[in-house]
């Protein structure tokens, strides 16, 4: 995707070393483009724990380099088993971080140490480019929802989206935006409500920056203002990203994503779910029993960021001293209120039958 005119990917090996990694650093967005360098585990890590990268794709995509300039120092196996572990526990909820560590691991492990480092460069690209071809697929697969509304209406489709499930989200294209950008690259009117997502505002920092660049019109709301817009017949459809899918179609996503599907199925607007297969988790079944929720730190809920009248960039308090805060990072969305699921391989519904009529060459495993 572009930013001011200049094709962007959100992660990349650095053209002119040919090992270290670039990153956009999110946490910048949008009051600065800062291209940041990795040049150790340590960097990479950091990345993923500290939200420079976000987005369970790009957390995979991630780890994956990490790991190769993790064997850059110590290829043994020893410390590749070490270092992949490290990567692992950076970030609990997202399958795709998990999913890609053991990619890489299975790759790496039956070579000798001399072998790993040019191996791991080569797998670590391989999930980059095909986390690209997936999040394109998935907006073709996605877009005809949107050009069906715009069809039967004949007036401009508003999509309702939470959090950031766009490029910036993946190494390329997105996931719930996808449908949205292959939608406005095929002339369809559509317009997109950009939930705020408290805590950390990604929504409108990152999805409104993101569908600002790309010329595509939105609406920045906050975060309780989605229900009140479906009662008014102003929200068509509600597509949301994942950060892990059960093999029966529940769905972990930012918090406040089930509140959403709540309000979507009371007042019947589809509420569908975009993802790649590396987000499904063929391990479990139960999102609400088995699924890890990370508690980020209450500085998160008590503390924002922005830029001041002035210009300059600013962080306040917005509690007061001495009042704690709890910090969920994601919620689980039952699969009954979930319209459909959107893939790489197509549509399908929110179950185990509608998922491996998809992806029957999926074995039943753990992710790692």
């Amino acid at each position: 995707m572009k930013i001011d005119g200049t094709p962007y990917r959100s992660i990349w090996v650095d053209g002119h070393d040919g090992w270290s990694v670039r990153i956009i650093d999110q946490t910048r967005l949008p009051w600065a483009l800062e291209i940041l360098r990795l040049a150790e585990l340590a960097d990479a890590a950091h990345a993923i724990r500290a939200m420079q990268v976000r987005g369970a794709p790009l957390i995979g995509a991630t780890a994956a380099v990490g790991l190769c300039l993790a064997l850059r120092a110590d290829a043994s196996d020893m410390a590749m088993e070490r270092d992949a572990a490290i990567l692992a526990a950076t970030r609990p909820t997202a399958v795709n971080l998990h999913w890609a560590v053991a990619r890489m691991l299975a790759r790496l492990r039956p070579l000798p140490a001399a072998l790993r480092v040019a191996a791991a460069y080569a797998e670590a690209q391989a999930i980059a480019d095909e986390d690209v071809a997936m999040c394109q697929a998935i907006g073709q697969h996605g877009v005809g929802l949107i050009g069906d509304i715009a069809a039967r209406t004949g007036q401009r489709v508003n999509v309702l989206t939470h959090c950031n499930a766009g490029w910036l989200a993946t190494v390329d294209w997105g996931t719930a935006l996808s449908p949205i950008y292959a939608a406005h690259e095929q002339g369809i009117d559509v317009h997109v409500w950009v939930d705020e997502t408290r805590p950390r505002n990604q929504g409108a920092a990152l999805t409104a920056y993101e569908l600002g660049k790309h010329g595509i019109a939105h609406t920045v709301i906050v975060d309780n203002a989605g229900g009140h817009l479906m009662q008014h017949g102003m929200v068509d459809l509600v597509i949301v990203g994942a950060d892990r899918v059960t093999r029966e179609g529940d769905v972990a996503n930012k918090i406040g994503t089930y509140l959403k599907a709540l309000a979507a199925h009371d007042n019947g607007v589809p509420f569908w779910v975009a993802l790649p297969s590396s987000t499904i988790d063929w391990s479990i079944a139960d999102g609400i029993g088995e699924i890890p929720i990370e508690e980020r730190a209450a500085s998160e809920v008590a503390l924002l960021t922005g830029r001041a009248l002035d210009g300059t960039i600013a962080t306040i308090r917005v509690m007061p001293p001495g009042s704690d805060a709890a910090n969920p990072a994601f919620d689980v969305t039952p699969a009954r209120l979930v319209s459909g699921l959107i893939t790489e391989r197509g549509r399908c519904a929110a179950s185990e039958a509608g998922l491996r009529a998809l992806f029957p060459d999926h074995a039943m495993q753990p992710a790692a």
